[in-house]
């Protein structure tokens, strides 16, 4: 059922990106022209400056379609961000074995094989960068046979990829023990997705529950990896499993925070809810490369967080953010107005909402809310009229005519006649 809602998801209208573009692209590394797909966010051209990660799929004629699906989905609920996606053709003339032939003795790439990993490190990658506004933070995906061939970019001293999705590799001589020493000490951060199904070939399904043990006992800092053995699945349907899954462990810390996230990491805190939320955001920048403002669910979270813990005096910290991030906003003004509130101090609070009344509207904070809140919290400490004479005695005509204060209302020259 699970994999039947994420084909439809990939059924899902494809005008959240761009239209796929099919493009020549002449390698001189491999001779020949090779055919790529293209897809852009939708974003892309209404936001000239914004950029994106990278993912490159091997065997891209049929996992581009897959790929779309929850990536439209998650950016429309802004649960993943939005990437470029480039697609490399291998499905005709048996293509990817030829650039994913190896060496029968030694395991690693041999003859064309090695023109196909160095059209990529050096011919691809490079003209996707100059081409379209990247960060760099990239991501190879690859099923079977391409999934083991795309462990070999982590030999490299310096990993050209940040993120892989080894979905049923199809590994090569010596592969899991390769690939899990360089995963156990490896200084540089790496997102690393493995999966397997009940219907992957036997030995096959050995090897990589081999792997993913080695894996499991080498733990590294540095390493951000998930393992899947997917029951009652296929080869085949077991890509549109893992896709989800992948996609969602390479971005989990630039989603909006959730529940989970508030219960178990933000309200247990003792101190420091502005600085978590602060964190959050270089780390989502330094990882991805992705420069975004602070959510303003975000912003309601910590400021609960802080609310329910009754540490009020971080709601200084929070407006301050909050003029930083949306100086023309009232957001600022009001987290202000809340501290002063539950301070007691309620002439600064009433003032911070009127301060606020003047700025524009944001999320669920408008004008009216804060004129309301202002007028209700000054009932609370305006003057009380001074009665004269004795308790008990009555107080003449003339005395309350004198301390009825003025009409707000001026009288019109009418009145006068």
């Amino acid at each position: 059922m699970k994999h039947l809602f994420i084909v439809l998801l990939a059924c899902f209208s494809f005008s959240c990106f761009s239209q796929v573009k099919t493009i020549q692209f002449n390698s001189g590394k491999l001779q020949e022209k090779r055919e790529l797909y293209v897809s852009l966010p939708a974003s892309y051209e209404k936001n000239p400056t914004k950029r994106y990660p990278l993912l490159v799929l091997l065997d891209g004629d049929y996992l581009l379609t897959p790929f779309l699906g929850p990536l439209i989905y998650g950016s429309h609920w802004d649960d993943l961000p939005e990437v470029i996606i480039v697609g490399i053709s291998q499905g005709k003339n048996n293509q990817r074995n030829i650039d994913c032939g190896l060496d029968q003795v030694t395991g690693m790439p041999d003859g064309k094989s090695v023109d196909f990993f160095d059209f990529i490190s050096l011919e691809l990658i490079p003209s996707i960068q100059r081409d379209y506004r990247t960060t760099n933070f990239k991501i190879i995906a690859g099923h079977d046979l391409t999934a083991a061939f795309s462990n070999f970019f982590l030999y490299k001293d310096n990993p050209l990829f940040n993120a892989y999705i080894s979905m049923s590799p199809e590994l090569p001589i010596n592969m899991e023990d390769d690939v899990s020493k360089i995963l156990a000490s490896t200084k540089n951060p790496i997102f690393y997705y493995l999966s397997t199904a009940d219907g992957d070939d036997k030995k096959m399904q050995e090897r990589i529950k081999d792997l993913d043990s080695k894996i499991q006992t080498n733990k590294n800092p540095n390493l951000n990896y998930k393992f899947e053995n997917f029951k009652d699945a296929s080869h085949f349907s077991l890509v549109l499993n893992s896709i989800p899954t992948a996609l969602y462990q390479i971005f989990s810390v630039a989603q909006p925070i959730s529940v989970l996230e508030y219960e178990t990491k933000i309200v247990t805190l003792k101190e420091g809810y502005v600085d978590y939320l602060k964190n959050k955001y270089e780390i989502i920048e330094n990882s991805f490369g992705i420069k975004t403002p602070i959510r303003i669910t975000d912003f309601k979270a910590i400021e609960a967080a802080i609310l329910e813990n009754k540490d009020y005096n971080e709601l200084d910290a929070l407006a301050i953010l909050a003029d930083k991030s949306y100086p023309k906003s009232m957001l600022g003004d009001y987290e202000l107005a809340t501290m002063f509130e539950k301070k007691g101090d309620n002439p600064r609070a009433a003032r911070y909402y009127m301060s606020g009344f003047n700025k524009e509207e944001i999320a669920d904070l408008t004008k009216d809310m804060m004129f309301a809140k202002a007028e209700e919290l000054k009932k609370t400490f305006a003057k009380k009229p001074k009665i004269k004479g004795k308790v008990g005695q009555d107080v003449t005509e003339k005395q309350e005519a004198t301390e009825t204060p003025a009409a707000e209302t001026p009288v019109t020259e009418e009145k006068k006649q």
